[in-house]
C-alpha cells in the first residue's frame, strides 16, 4: 500500500489564553503526561520563581536554571534522571525553556513548556540553543509534549523580551527566500508543508492589527511562534525558520554578546538580507512591521556602530557551515559588506 500521508510531531496539549497558567497543575497531573504525579518544575531567574510560588503542584521539585549554558542543561538532565522523574515543566523565558528540553530529552521525560515571554521561536521547537566555551551550538531535541502561554504573564515582562519574537516570525520570509534561493541555486530540497506553516506564521503576525500588548495580538504571536517550532519539527532542522537573518543574529550573539534580544536581532538581519536579495517588497512588508511595533531596524536602533555590524555580517557565514543563503551567493568581501551596510542604513534609518 503506498504511503499517503505522514505522522507529523505536535505538542499534545497547547493552551494559550490570560490566565493560562492556572491550569499548570491539573495538566502536570495529567495521566498521559505523569502517571504518579512525580514531577519536576525548573524555573528561571524572570517570573519563573514567582509563579512556582502561585501554583498548587503539590510535591514537584523546584529546580532553579541559572542561565542557558550547556552545562546547566546537562546539569539539570543528571538532576532528573537521578531524580526518576516521570515529566518536567521549564517555566520562564528561551533560555530556561532551552535548557530544560535538552534536559528532559537528555532524561528521557516529557517536557512541558511555560512560557513567559514571546521573544523567539523556541517555545515549541524541536532545537535547544546552548551557551557554551566557543559560542552557542543548536542540538536536536524532543519538542515539548505541551505549551502553555499566558497572555497576562507575557504582557507583565519587561521590554524587549515581551513581544520582540515578532521580528523572529517576520524573519520567516527572508528565511524561507533563503531556502527557495537555495533549491534554485544548488538543488537543495524544499519541504513544501514546512514552508506554508512558517509562511503562514509570519503573515499572520505581519498582518495582525492592533497594539502589540493586546490579547488577541498576544494570542496570534504565541500561535505564530509554536507554529514556527512545528515547521522545524516538519523538516528536521531550522531550515524553513533560519536563514541569513539567523547567520547574522548568531554572529552577533558571538561577536557583541548582549547586543540585543533574539526577536530583535532576527528582525534587522531578515531587513538586512531582505536589501541584498533586492526584494524591495518583502523589505518593505518587514521594515513596516518591525516600525509599526517600534523594533529596531538599523544597526544604529541596535546601539551597533556600522563597522561592528559590518563584522558581523562578514562573519556571519561561519556560524552555519554548510547553509546556503544570500550571505553565501554573494559572498562579500570586507569591502563589499561595508558598502552595502551603508546603502540599507540609507535606506531605512529614521
Amino acid at each position: 500500500m503506498p504511503l499517503l500521508a505522514r505522522m507529523l510531531a505536535a505538542p499534545m496539549v497547547i493552551d494559550v489564553r490570560p490566565g493560562a497558567i492556572c491550569a499548570l497543575g491539573d495538566l502536570l497531573a495529567d495521566r498521559r503526561i505523569a502517571t504518579a504525579g512525580r514531577v519536576a518544575v525548573a524555573v528561571g531567574p524572570g517570573q519563573g520563581d514567582s509563579i512556582a510560588a502561585e501554583l498548587e503542584i503539590g510535591d514537584a521539585e523546584i529546580f532553579r536554571v541559572p542561565d542557558g549554558s550547556h552545562g546547566a542543561a546537562v546539569s539539570l538532565g543528571k538532576r532528573l534522571r537521578a531524580g526518576e522523574y516521570e515529566a518536567v515543566a521549564g517555566i520562564g523565558g528561551g533560555r530556561t525553556i532551552d535548557v530544560t528540553k535538552f534536559a528532559a530529552h537528555m532524561a528521557g521525560i516529557p517536557m512541558v513548556a511555560v512560557a513567559t515571554n514571546l521573544a523567539h521561536d523556541g517555545i515549541a521547537s524541536p532545537v535547544s540553543s546552548l551557551e557554551h566555551e566557543s559560542g552557542k551550538g543548536s542540538y536536536g531535541v524532543v519538542m515539548p509534549v505541551a505549551v502553555v502561554v499566558d497572555v497576562d504573564r507575557v504582557r507583565s515582562a519587561p521590554d524587549p523580551l515581551a513581544t520582540s519574537g515578532i521580528g523572529d516570525v517576520v524573519a520567516k520570509l527572508s528565511a524561507l527566500a533563503d531556502w527557495e534561493l537555495a533549491a534554485a541555486d544548488i538543488g537543495e530540497p524544499v519541504d513544501g508543508l514546512a514552508v506554508a506553516m512558517a509562511r503562514t506564521a509570519a503573515q499572520a503576525v505581519l498582518h495582525q492589527p492592533g497594539p502589540a500588548r493586546s490579547d488577541e495580538f498576544l494570542r496570534v504571536l504565541a500561535e505564530a511562534l509554536i507554529m514556527c517550532g512545528m515547521a522545524m519539527a516538519v523538516a528536521g532542522s531550522s531550515r524553513p525558520c533560519s536563514g541569513g537573518d539567523h547567520e547574522i543574529m548568531h554572529a552577533i550573539d558571538q561577536l557583541y554578546p548582549g547586543t540585543a534580544s533574539h526577536g530583535e536581532l532576527a528582525g534587522v538581519g531578515a531587513l538586512f538580507c531582505a536589501h541584498l536579495r533586492g526584494d524591495p517588497a518583502q523589505a518593505e512588508l518587514i521594515s513596516g512591521c518591525l516600525a509599526r511595533h517600534g523594533l529596531p531596524r538599523t544597526p544604529g536602533d541596535l546601539g551597533m556602530p556600522l563597522a561592528d555590524f559590518a563584522r558581523a555580517v562578514t562573519f556571519a557565514p561561519d556560524t552555519r557551515p554548510g547553509r546556503y543563503t544570500i550571505l553565501e551567493r554573494l559572498a562579500m568581501s570586507e569591502a563589499e559588506v561595508a558598502k552595502r551596510v551603508e546603502e540599507y542604513v540609507r535606506a531605512y534609518a529614521g
